[in-house]
């Protein structure tokens, strides 16, 4: 069977939230099929020494304003203008399939007509817009008032023409039904590869030394969520934790977040590999306020044994059995205090916890009745 894997940004090596669980889904396809991969990325993208039969990737030039502009002139939402590019359209147009898996609703509209579709949205994009625009004002607010209703109508078009609509959890796909999401809508949970994911094998990074604990966050940092999250721990929460330090690791930090740096708070920009932090920590937070699916950053802590503290945003879809802690913004700092104080058993149910619920085989071992794979196979 030939399966024409669209995403926006190339699925490469496992190294940021999307790009987790892209990879791992080529990886489990690519060994049961013909993968065809047509993807968008902004800069080089090395293809991954998986067995996958054509690797095309468009370079994704266009800028927010230009998107802007676009979206503007025609009614679509900004999502889909940013992705729109004719090259990719007929890099599809020449590529065999015989079924298609879509990442991310931004790249449904470079599906061919009447192609049999499994549209993995991951999250619903149009309800993260709709808390955006209920969190601003102004222009932004109409912004993203604006993007959250067309994009809705988009997802539920979509989703309507797919064979099958998959979401990282649950809690999502019971918000889709809820917005009208019609046709056969599933959660396919992220995983993790705790092979990798493994204290045993890392040692803490040199960079992590210094006087009293260390708290850290993980994430691409010019994702707005992220963004907001450690700009309100550091304004509201480290004031009240005068003994600990905070790391900041990610990618691409903006001008706000290396702004945070000073002698309490180190901002890493990125790193070629997160683990070395994660092994540092003496507690790993995700203070999220608006979380959309499953974190991979909560997930990487757990199986690297670490203390756990996040925001109820930030569990939901995490089938944790307790094994990490949850408090509101409103008492995070009290709640930190008394994980750093009283650790627990430091992580080590939370590991087991992941070991049991979170193996990327099992997680994705749906898709293959979905896209007739098992079929395939028997004939």
């Amino acid at each position: 069977m030939n399966i024409l894997f669209l995403a926006h940004r190339a699925p490469t090596a496992p190294d940021r939230g999307d790009r987790i669980r892209s990879f791992h889904v080529l990886r489990h396809l690519s060994t049961r099929a013909r993968v065809h991969v047509v993807a968008f990325d902004e800069g080089e993208a090395p293809r991954p020494d998986l067995p996958i039969a054509s690797w095309t990737v468009i370079p994704r030039t266009k800028s927010r304003p230009r998107a802007l502009a676009e979206a503007l002139a025609t009614g679509k939402p900004v999502s889909l203008t940013a992705f729109a590019d004719p090259a990719l359209t007929a890099a599809v147009a020449g590529t065999p399939y015989d079924r298609v898996y879509c990442f991310s609703g931004q790249m449904a509209q470079h599906v061919p007509a009447g192609a049999p579709l499994v549209m993995d949205f991951v999250d619903v994009d149009s309800a993260k817009f709709a808390q955006l625009a209920a969190d601003r004002r102004g222009p932004m607010a109409w912004l993203y008032a604006r993007e959250a209703r067309l994009l809705a109508r988009i997802e539920r078009e979509t989703a309507a023409r797919a064979h099958a609509s998959l979401f990282v959890s649950e809690a999502e796909a019971d918000l889709f039904r809820a917005q009208g999401g019609s046709g056969h809508i599933d959660a396919i949970g992220n995983g993790i590869d705790a092979r990798h994911f493994d204290p045993a094998i890392v040692a803490p990074a040199p960079g992590a030394a210094g006087q009293g604990p260390l708290v850290v966050f993980t994430g691409q940092m010019d994702y707005q969520p992220n963004i907001d999250a450690v700009r309100w721990f550091v304004a509201d929460a480290l004031p009240r934790l005068p003994d600990i330090r905070f790391a900041i690791v990610g990618r691409a930090p903006t001008a706000a977040v290396r702004a945070l740096a000073s002698s309490r708070v180190i901002v890493t920009g990125e790193v070629a590999d997160t683990r070395p932090w994660l092994a540092a920590a003496a507690a790993c937070v995700a203070p999220l306020d608006l979380a959309r699916g499953v974190q991979n950053k909560v997930l990487e802590a757990m199986a690297m044994a670490r203390p756990v503290l996040v925001t109820p945003a930030a569990a939901e879809g995490i089938d944790h059995g307790g094994t990490i802690r949850v408090a509101p913004r409103e008492t995070f700092a009290g709640a930190l205090t008394d994980l750093l104080t009283a650790p627990g058993d430091g992580g080590r149910a939370a590991r087991a916890r992941v070991l049991a619920r979170y193996d990327w085989s099992a997680r994705l071992a749906p898709l293959d009745a979905l896209l007739g794979l098992a079929r395939a196979e028997a004939a």
